[in-house]
């Protein structure tokens, strides 16, 4: 019997297990978290799990000792290569397989490093996550002797991206990879696209010397913009470090956020499958809410959290969703999970179906004043019970608009106003969203007002 094993609390979070090499993730807890998860893929009847990897320093090490891991559980190891984490999901899909783990930081930084899960065609996220801890501290493992097999995927997903994409109209397109994972998919991509196409930092490296992999992060696309420029390009596309979180520059240099990327999305989508429910995170601008309602859509505010959202989209049957961090679920012609590269090859497609520009759609969507995502530290035992301090306050104001889906939502007269406790840091998320200046410092107003009422310093923290 294998010995028991403890991982640092801090790595078993809700999406997925993430800590800092060589601190809080060892390649033992790798092989550990292999042993713990194998064993609960074989107690639920399965037999075989694709396992792919990212571009960081230590991925190969921390794959190598995953593999390790569940192989002795007596599985079926199908290794897809490095890759982006929407290609793992693929392979889950493609190989059929019982369940797919991804070795990857994300857009994290580059001593971070993690896994994300899948099993039964869904994501492992929550109390599934805490629960492999303690199949680890119980030693209480599955003993078998598995097989490990390699099954390069790269061109298979590249056709399968390409497969029924409506694209003949050339444009000048300007890539950043950011040096990640998604960088060859990005380059395989552009050669069989027509139009001209720009490519920076598409080759892999866990340093990440261009800048840091976060496409929601403005000053990480100075220069995708200075690309676009320099080219009069069409359109600038960003990925994350595992490409699936998507960024956009329009062809006059401005960001196109991912509830804009979702509102427009939403046109061709809707135009084939009216009526459908269209789901984003509660982080969303008002305006892609009514923008899905105007185009005869369902709009749905839902949770934050990737794996939250694929669920949500499967019992609703939602063709489309997204959230305000760049992750774009599409389960209309595709698997229903975020892939950036895919929605990169959408929103090209989307400008031919629509017969204009990018920076045109844009322009058509109504204009809102609104802060950047807001955040501000609370520990993980405070933040929950802050929340819930301005949930009361709320409660005795009877005029209070409030949508508790996902913390507090608030609508007034000049817009609204959220806090919410996130799910993978020690803070307390707040957005504010008005229709001019004024009214968005009414709002922000009200909510450090609330934040004071609980003690909470007004003092901002960085991702």
């Amino acid at each position: 019997m294998a010995a028991p094993h403890r991982f640092d609390a801090t790595i078993l979070r809700e999406y997925d297990v993430r800590g800092v090499v060589g601190k809080t993730l060892h390649a033992e807890d790798a092989k550990n978290l292999g042993r713990a998860f194998g064993t609960v893929i074989r107690r639920s009847g399965g037999s075989t799990v694709a396992v792919g990897r990212d571009g960081r320093l230590s991925s190969l090490d921390m794959e190598n000792a995953l593999v390790e891991g569940l192989a002795s559980t007596g599985l079926t190891v199908k290794r897809v290569g490095e890759g982006a984490t929407p290609m793992l999901y693929f392979a889950t899909f493609d190989l059929k397989t019982d369940a797919g783990v991804q070795v990857t930081g994300s857009h994290n930084p580059p001593d971070y490093n993690g896994f994300k899960m899948m099993m039964n065609g869904g994501p492992v996220y929550g109390a599934a996550i805490q629960d492999l801890g303690k199949v680890a501290a119980a030693g209480d493992f599955e003993e078998g002797q598995g097989k490990v097999e390699d099954v390069p995927l790269f061109d298979r997903y590249v056709n399968r991206l390409l497969d029924g994409i409506r694209i003949t109209k050339p444009l000048t397109v300007a890539w950043d990879a950011g040096n990640g994972v998604g960088g060859p998919v990005m380059a395989a991509l552009a050669q069989r696209l027509p139009g001209k196409h720009i490519l920076l930092n598409e080759k892999v490296d866990g340093t990440f010397p261009a800048h840091h992999p976060d496409p929601t992060v403005e000053s990480n696309l100075v220069q995708l913009k200075a690309a676009v420029a320099q080219n009069n390009a069409d359109i600038g596309i960003a990925f994350d470090g595992d490409a699936d979180r998507i960024g956009l520059i329009d062809g006059r240099g401005r960001v196109i956020w991912g509830d804009q990327i979702l509102a427009l999305l939403s046109r061709p989508v809707l135009a084939e499958k009216p009526g459908s429910t269209i789901i984003a995170d509660v982080k969303a601008s008002q305006v892609l809410f009514d923008e899905v309602a105007r185009l005869g859509g369902s709009p749905l505010m839902w949770n934050t959290g990737h794996s939250l959202i694929k669920k949500k989209m499967k019992e609703t049957h939602s063709p489309l969703a997204g959230e305000m961090s760049g992750h774009i679920f599409f389960a209309d012609r595709w698997y229903g999970v975020d892939d950036a590269l895919y929605a990169a090859l959408r929103v090209l497609e989307l400008i031919e179906w629509a017969g204009k520009s990018i920076a045109e759609l844009r322009d058509e969507l109504p204009t809102r004043v609104n802060t950047p995502e807001m955040r501000f530290t609370s520990s993980d035992t405070r933040k929950f019970a802050v929340v819930q301090e301005v949930k009361d306050r709320l409660a005795k104001t009877p005029d209070a608009k409030v949508d508790a889906t996902d913390g507090v939502r608030v609508s007034t007269a000049d817009g609204w106003w959220l806090l919410r406790a996130s799910n993978t840091q020690d803070v307390l998320v707040g957005r504010c969203e008005a229709a001019d200046a004024e009214g968005l410092k009414r709002l922000q107003h009200i909510l450090e007002s609330q934040l004071q009422a609980s003690g909470v310093k007004l003092e901002l923290t960085g991702h």
